[in-house]
């Protein structure tokens, strides 16, 4: 039963988390587009002028706050039930992004939008119960894994290669190579902001984690992974 609760305490706070961070991808496009009016340089190109723009401003406070809901959420549950209902952000994106920045949603649009609501439903009601964790401990041992490890490595290459290669030469013309590194870090983040929230809410519990050097790299490893999504996700916006 307790499991169940915590289920759906993690169900609702996802859910809210896309609303949210879907809102504030409009709201902060529409700031980035003010900004490159008024100052006439893209932040795809590396333009920086979006930092005084209140409106992009107001979209990062509703981000964060669908990141804080996010982070909360995989403290009660799978992460196998938390981060497909991500892509439920991008629905709210694509249908605000039709209504409120006039961007036409094509039939492909909308078949990718089925999809994600589709594949999201599939995984949610077929995600298995959790067993309880009792140590930021348990999740290091998961992670310490050769075949995560590898997977670890493939990804930080891949990023590398993206970010020194392909990012000058393509980037601004081609939005697959921002969105690309930003889905790439994304996939490294998902397990320490998993490790990060249990150990906060472990010790709130009463069972101090923030003793374990494991919870401050993976307080290193979600601060790195934000940081370059936040970047890379204004360049796409700017694009």
């Amino acid at each position: 039963m307790g499991n169940s609760k915590d289920n759906l305490v993690g169900f609702i706070l996802a859910l809210s988390s896309s609303a949210f961070i879907g809102a504030s991808f409009i709201i902060k496009k529409k700031g980035l587009r003010r900004a490159a009016a008024a100052s006439g340089v893209r932040a795809g190109v590396g333009g920086y002028s979006y930092l005084l723009e209140p409106l992009w401003w107001l979209g990062m406070f509703t981000m964060i706050i669908g990141e804080i809901a996010n982070f909360v959420a995989y403290a009660f549950a799978p992460a196998v039930l938390i981060t497909p209902l991500g892509a439920l952000s991008i629905i709210i994106s694509a249908v605000l992004a039709h209504f409120i920045l006039n961007e036409k949603l094509h039939k492909l649009g909308v078949l990718g939008c089925v999809m994600c609501i589709a594949g999201s439903i599939i995984i949610v009601i077929h995600a298995p119960q959790e067993h309880p964790i009792t140590s930021v401990q348990e999740i290091w041992t998961m992670a310490t894994q050769t075949a995560f490890l590898l997977y670890v490595a493939s990804v930080i290459v891949l990023v590398v290669i993206l970010i020194f290669h392909f990012s000058p030469l393509c980037g601004h013309s081609n939005v697959l190579v921002f969105t690309g590194i930003c889905s790439l870090m994304g996939s490294l983040s998902v397990m320490s902001v998993k490790a990060l929230g249990t150990a906060l809410k472990l010790t709130f519990e009463g069972n101090n984690q923030l003793l374990y050097p494991e919870t401050w790299f993976f307080v290193f490893v979600v601060a790195t992974c934000v940081i370059t999504q936040m970047n890379y996700l204004n360049k796409v916006g700017g694009t």
